[in-house]
């Protein structure tokens, strides 16, 4: 369900492997050359050169970036994505000429190329794979750095980011636009977008050569943001050792206490009366505990992964407010 991630997956990665074993003699008209660009007006450079890769690893970086980015195709629909993508291009487009005549202008660093590749619009994936993708905590390291499903992502951010000397003017460039393209104030995606019939002469000719068949032997589970967490999670050994144990504890307190949840959170059950005078059967005041306290912030994680806001609650209020065992007692569920 994403054949615009897999043709940005394959296409620009085979094209940049080919000129860098056989066909060198080529890569000069795939540069990304700015003094061409703004001394002879070769327009054509901004095309080739910021949508193939000349180095082998930022071919890679930028190729797995695009396989973990495939979520928002799968969520926001192909048309969608790629009015994204196109956005962000221009933008990032504008922007890395901007920052060029700045960074001239004010520090006198005088830049005529820079990196190759398909860069800008990757590093814009970034803002909402920040926003609106949630944080699963699956370990710490030396007990205070977590790792989450997201660090990796990030990890390869970095080294895209560290792989050459001005990649950093692509990078902002990318962020700007990406906050630009995705802000509901300046409105730039009801300007930049792919037109319908567009969309639909992609969808005849390029979609069948690129799209393919779901996986028969995985279980359908839930939609939006789960599906990507739960398949790390089975892929991941440590995260499903970590979730069965949790599981198997909460099944184990169930077990003992006679129910599905622990409803004595939810509802505690009457306690001993006063003494026999007390003729109203209620529940001493002393003796009841307090109810938890849900934080909103951790019922709005859950939704966005797809579960509604009633089972949000309980799941937080039956984990004491943990969301760790609270996302997994609903992924199990």
């Amino acid at each position: 369900k994403a054949p615009l991630s897999k043709s940005l997956l394959i296409v620009p990665s085979a094209i940049s492997i080919l000129l860098t074993l056989l066909f060198q003699h080529y890569q000069k008209f795939f540069a990304y050359n700015l003094q061409a660009i703004k001394e002879d007006f070769q327009i054509w450079r901004l095309v080739c050169g910021r949508t193939i890769c000349l180095d082998l690893k930022d071919t890679f970086c930028s190729s797995l970036l695009i396989y973990n980015f495939r979520i928002f195709e799968r969520r926001y629909g192909s048309r969608k994505f790629s009015s994204f993508l196109l956005g962000a291009w221009m933008l990032s487009a504008l922007f890395d000429l901007l920052l060029v005549e700045i960074a001239q202008y004010i520090f006198g660093i005088t830049i005529n190329s820079l990196p190759s590749g398909f860069l800008g619009p990757v590093f814009a994936l970034f803002v909402p794979f920040y926003s609106s993708i949630p944080r699963v905590q699956v370990t710490q390291v030396l007990g205070h750095f977590s790792i989450t499903n997201k660090t990796l992502v990030y990890i390869l951010g970095l080294q895209l980011l560290t792989s050459g000397s001005y990649i950093w003017i692509l990078a902002l460039s990318g962020l700007v636009s990406g906050i630009c393209y995705n802000s509901s104030i300046l409105k730039v995606h009801q300007i930049l977008c792919v037109p319908s019939w567009v969309a639909k002469i992609f969808s005849w000719t390029l979609e069948p050569i690129f799209s393919s068949a779901e996986p028969m032997n995985e279980v359908r589970v839930g939609m939006g943001a789960t599906v990507d967490i739960q398949r790390q999670q089975r892929m991941e050994l440590l995260d499903r050792q970590i979730m069965m144990s949790q599981v198997a504890q909460m099944r184990r307190q169930r077990q003992q206490q006679g129910g599905m949840i622990n409803w004595n959170r939810l509802f505690p059950p009457l306690r001993h009366r006063h003494n026999a005078n007390y003729q109203d059967h209620r529940p001493s005041e002393q003796d009841t505990p307090p109810p938890t306290e849900v934080s909103e912030e951790q019922v709005a994680r859950l939704m966005e992964m797809g579960f509604s806001r009633g089972d949000a609650l309980e799941a937080l209020r039956a984990s004491n407010n943990d969301l760790n065992v609270a996302t997994n007692f609903l992924l199990q569920h």
